[in-house]
C-alpha cells in the first residue's frame, strides 16, 4: 500500500512515455482481486518501480462474443484523460493474442457495494462524505464534457483512506452534442428520461446520485421491487418512501435530486452546498484538491 502512493509519479510518467510498450513481463502478478463477466482483477507490481496497480485482465473472445469491444475503447479512451482524487487512474493498456489487460490505480479498501452489504447501511456522516465525494468526481466529468450513466455501489471502490472512487466507466459517454438515447445502466437507478428511451443529458447523472444517496441510508434503492414492470411504474410515478431514521435534511437533499423532470434537479455545486452535506461530510475528504489529481 505504501508502495501505491510513493510510485505514484513513477507509474503515471512510466505509463506516458510507454503506454504502448507495456507487457506482462513487466508485472509481478499478485492475488485475485475480483472478478467480472469478461474476466478478472489481479493485484500486481511493476517490477521497475515496485509501484502496486490492479491488473484488470480481460478475454478478447469474451468481449466479442457478447459485442462490447466498441464500449470497453470508449471506457479505456474517457478514463485514461481523467484525473480527479475521487476517480480511479487508468495508468494504461496492452494486451496479447487472447487478452487485453488495463493497468489502474489499486483501491486498497475494495467494493463499496461490499461495504454496504456488510454494515446493511451508512450513517448520515459516512452518507455525505460519499455524496459530497461523488458530487464533485462527478462535477468534474461534466467540466470535461463526460456524462457517466451508471453510477451504482458495484461501480465505486474505496481508496487508503476509505474515500470514494468511480471505477467503471463502461457505460459513460464523451457528450459534447449533450443528447443521447441509449437504454443502459441498471433499472433500479435509471431514471425517468431513459426508461421512456428520450434524450438525455447529464442530468441523469443527478438522478443516480439521489438514489445512491437513499440507498447509503437505507440500504436498498427507493424504487426496488420483485417485478421489473412494478419498480419502472414506480419509478415514472416517483413513488417511494422514508424509513422513520432518515433524517429531514437528507430527505430534502434525494427530493431535490429525484425529479422527474431532468432540469429541475439539484445542480452539483448546489448538492455540494446543501446544508444536510456541510453538516454531516467530513471537511477532510469533502473537497479533494484538483491539482493532486493533474
Amino acid at each position: 500500500e505504501k508502495a501505491s502512493t510513493s510510485g505514484r509519479a513513477t507509474a503515471s510518467s512510466a505509463k506516458d512515455n510507454a503506454s504502448d510498450t507495456w507487457s506482462l513481463k513487466n508485472f509481478d502478478i499478485g492475488k485475485p482481486l475480483g472478478r467480472g463477466k469478461f474476466g478478472s482483477v489481479y493485484l500486481a507490481r511493476e517490477k521497475k518501480s515496485k509501484f502496486i496497480v490492479a491488473l484488470k485482465v480481460l478475454f478478447k473472445s469474451q468481449l466479442m462474443k457478447s459485442n462490447v469491444e466498441h464500449q470497453l475503447r470508449r471506457e479505456i479512451e474517457i478514463q485514461s484523460h481523467l484525473r480527479h482524487p475521487h476517480i480511479l487512474r487508468l495508468y494504461g493498456y496492452f494486451h496479447d493474442e487472447t487478452r487485453v489487460y488495463l493497468i489502474l490505480e489499486y483501491a486498497s479498501r475494495g467494493e463499496m457495494y461490499k461495504e454496504l452489504q456488510k454494515q446493511g447501511k451508512f450513517t448520515e456522516e459516512m452518507s455525505a462524505t460519499y455524496i459530497a465525494e461523488l458530487a464533485d468526481a462527478l462535477n468534474y466529468c461534466h467540466s470535461k464534457q463526460v456524462i457517466h450513466r451508471d453510477i451504482k455501489p458495484e461501480n465505486l471502490l474505496m481508496g487508503l483512506r476509505g474515500e470514494l472512487k468511480i471505477a467503471d466507466f463502461g457505460w459513460s459517454v464523451h457528450a459534447p452534442s449533450s443528447k443521447r438515447q441509449t437504454l443502459c445502466g441498471t433499472l433500479d437507478y435509471l431514471p425517468p428520461e431513459m426508461i421512456e428511451a428520450k434524450d438525455h443529458d447529464a442530468n441523469v447523472d443527478l438522478w443516480t446520485l439521489g438514489i445512491l444517496c437513499y440507498e447509503f441510508l437505507v440500504g436498498k434503492p427507493p424504487f426496488e421491487t420483485k417485478s421489473t414492470q412494478e419498480t419502472y411504474l414506480r419509478i415514472t410515478s416517483l413513488k417511494y418512501s422514508f424509513p422513520p431514521h432518515v433524517s429531514e435534511g437528507a430527505r430534502d437533499l434525494i427530493r431535490r435530486l429525484l425529479k422527474l423532470e431532468p432540469r429541475h434537479r439539484l445542480p452539483l455545486e448546489s448538492v455540494m452546498a446543501h446544508p444536510w452535506i456541510k453538516a454531516n461530510a467530513k471537511p477532510a475528504r469533502r473537497y479533494a484538491s484538483y491539482k493532486n489529481a493533474s
